[in-house]
């Protein structure tokens, strides 16, 4: 390979007369991927792979790189590739199909279905704000909720004979969203051992009450959801909208049409929705790769 990567050097400098900054910048950038690929039992160019160049982008990208950055670790590839095909080293570029980083979308971070019954099970149940939380987490969940159409919630968005919360989205678009009979059981249970305590001798329109009885807030809410995450043996990142995320993914992950899921979502543009087709096709490749004899 260091034949190869020398000959990389020698077209950059004589027949693009690339600047002696820039030649060094790709050179470095190819070696940084051969050193990655070889780490991975790829030692010959030969059994390279478009697959090979997008796992050390990911890889770059995790340890903090930004787009630019990536974008020309990806022009580097491809200009060594493409050399190396020009010289009859190399017959075919792994990096020629590889979408540009620039391009990329940050995809959302998502629970396991395991994962979510594990923060699903974190609150003491048997305290009046344990079994709060439980419920708000429960219907966030089945539901798909965002924080705030959560914390708004009125006594009667909620149908629980039909099975279905009235929800208030962004731009005052309402939506009515069905819920799980799980989630019912659990804001059933709320509203009769824990509402009634939180309450007191107050009244409130709301569903869910603050631990004085009054309305909460999103930001209080996203407080005691943060400190069930707190201790958590996970390495991701969670943030309000995990839990939205995880049910848009998981219902896409088991059949659910893309337009039941934007209309479940109150997005008003389905380009807005298709992002969990990315987040389960990753999913759905990482699966292949694990598993799959010859993936």
């Amino acid at each position: 390979m260091n034949e190869a990567v020398e000959l990389f050097r020698q077209m950059l400098l004589t027949t693009h007369g690339a600047a002696h900054h820039t030649t060094k910048c790709y050179v470095g950038d190819v070696q940084r991927f051969l050193d990655y690929a070889a780490g991975a039992g790829k030692g010959s160019l030969d059994t390279l792979k478009r697959e090979d160049v997008l796992d050390f982008l990911i890889a770059e990208k995790q340890r903090g790189l930004s787009s630019s950055s990536l974008a020309r670790r990806l022009a580097a590839l491809r200009s060594f590739f493409q050399c190396l095909n020009d010289e009859g080293v190399l017959l075919h570029n792994p990096a020629e199909d590889v979408e540009s980083p620039k391009t990329w979308r940050l995809l959302p971070e998502v629970l396991t279905v395991e994962e979510v019954e594990e923060l699903l099970g974190r609150p003491d149940v048997l305290t009046a704000l344990g079994l709060r939380d439980r419920a708000i987490l429960e219907l966030m969940y089945a539901s798909g909720l965002r924080l705030a159409e959560t914390a708004a919630c009125r006594l009667a968005d909620l149908d629980a004979a039909a099975g279905t919360v009235r929800v208030l989205g962004k731009r005052s678009k309402e939506r009515l969203v069905p819920v799980g009979s799980v989630a019912l059981e659990w804001i059933e249970r709320y509203k009769k051992e824990a509402r009634p305590k939180l309450l007191g001798k107050r009244r409130s329109e709301f569903l869910f009450v603050s631990r004085r009885g009054g309305r909460l807030t999103p930001a209080g809410l996203w407080k005691r959801l943060h400190g069930y995450v707190v201790g958590l043996a996970w390495r991701k990142h969670v943030t309000p909208h995990t839990l939205r995320h995880s049910f848009a993914t998981h219902l896409m992950g088991n059949g659910a049409d893309i337009r039941v899921v934007q209309a479940l979502l109150g997005h008003a543009n389905i380009s807005t929705t298709q992002i969990y087709t990315h987040v389960d096709t990753d999913r759905l490749k990482s699966v292949h790769k694990q598993y799959h004899p010859r993936a």
